[in-house]
């Protein structure tokens, strides 16, 4: 798969723009963009998985009242 392309860059507002090639599109909706030297580095951001998510969430302390088994009725399907 080719990695690299030539692109047209052009004006949008104030701002200049590039459009990115289908084959080229970047995850998400935000990327980071960061100069290095006279390059220009655009990269995905990635979203934080649900596991990392739920490490950061505190236990729960409150005693939850006991659910009581209901009993299964069959049902016609």
């Amino acid at each position: 798969m080719e990695t690299e392309r030539h692109v047209r860059l052009f004006k949008n507002g104030r701002n200049q723009a590039v459009r990115i090639p289908r084959d080229l599109e970047l995850p998400g909706r935000e990327a980071l963009l960061r100069r290095d030297g006279r390059r220009l580095i655009l990269e995905p951001i990635a979203r934080p998985s649900l596991l990392s998510v739920l490490a950061t969430l505190k236990p729960l302390d409150d005693d939850f009242a006991p659910i009581e088994p209901l009993s299964a009725e069959p049902v016609d399907l």
